[in-house]
């Protein structure tokens, strides 16, 4: 039987790690980490999960922020790696760098991070599609391939949290439109938008700082343990599709 193929941007540390792990804990799995350095330390270091029978890991360099660099691991993964479908996409990589209000928010600093929130999505999008079409042809009745994108509170207009948060909110925002409309454009793709909770990663620890916290209250593991619950549900179109949906299978507005 072919093995069940996941490509995971950003995921040589935080969530991205985490999901690879998890990913890698089963059999038969091929688990791409596509990662700005393959060289650097975290990404080494991957080498050494614990993987599963018959599972296997592929690092490949991706930056969120080129545009080619999506396209580029689409085509290593076919002629490099013999990988010609993709089971699941997940677009966790993004960047958080300060939260200010609207009268400090720079126009350089908004563009960095829709460039690499939303434009990166939109091109990992475009370069997976046809890897996600191939798997959606061999797939078994009733189930999808996945395109998921991390998403945030920090990103619902409906539940606004009454924070500082004009660059990095505001990207978000964008990102989940992608998302909510993939879900009705591409009938034949469970597109999933999933709040992972405020999590214990890098990114969380340092928003829980700025807001004079000690750190974020959930564990990267029930985060994780809860995303994968959703991401592996065969029937997540219809449960989590077009919905904001949160590691704990509750539901935030848009």
């Amino acid at each position: 039987m072919a093995p069940t193929t996941v490509l995971i941007t950003g995921a040589n540390r935080g969530l991205g790690k985490g999901l690879l792990e998890r990913y890698l804990s089963q059999p038969n799995h091929t688990v791409v980490a596509a990662v700005r350095d393959p060289s650097h330390s975290t990404s080494q270091a991957l080498s050494s999960i614990a993987k599963a029978d018959d599972s296997k890991l592929v690092v490949v360099k991706y930056d969120a922020g080129v545009e080619q660099d999506a396209h580029d691991v689409a085509e290593t993964l076919q002629k490099t790696h013999g990988i010609d479908k993709l089971d699941v996409v997940i677009a966790n990589a993004a960047i958080a760098k300060g939260f200010v209000p609207i009268k400090e928010a720079k126009r350089s600093d908004v563009l960095e991070h829709v460039n690499v929130n939303v434009l990166g999505v939109l091109s990992l999008f475009q370069a997976t599609r046809a890897l996600l079409e191939r798997a959606a042809a061999d797939a078994s009745p009733g189930e999808k391939p996945v395109f998921a994108i991390i998403g945030t509170v920090a990103g619902s207009m409906g539940g606004m949290m009454d924070i500082p948060n004009a660059v990095y909110g505001a990207s978000k925002v964008m990102a989940h439109w992608y998302g909510l409309r993939l879900h009705k454009e591409e009938e034949w793709l469970s597109t999933l938008v999933i709040h992972p909770g405020w999590v214990q990663t890098e990114m969380g620890n340092f928003a829980a700082g700025l807001l004079g916290v000690s750190e974020a209250p959930v564990t990267v593991d029930d985060s994780v343990n809860g995303m994968f619950s959703i991401l592996t549900d065969k029937d997540s179109k219809e449960k989590y599709g077009g919905k904001l949906v949160v590691y704990d299978k509750t539901f935030l507005d848009w």
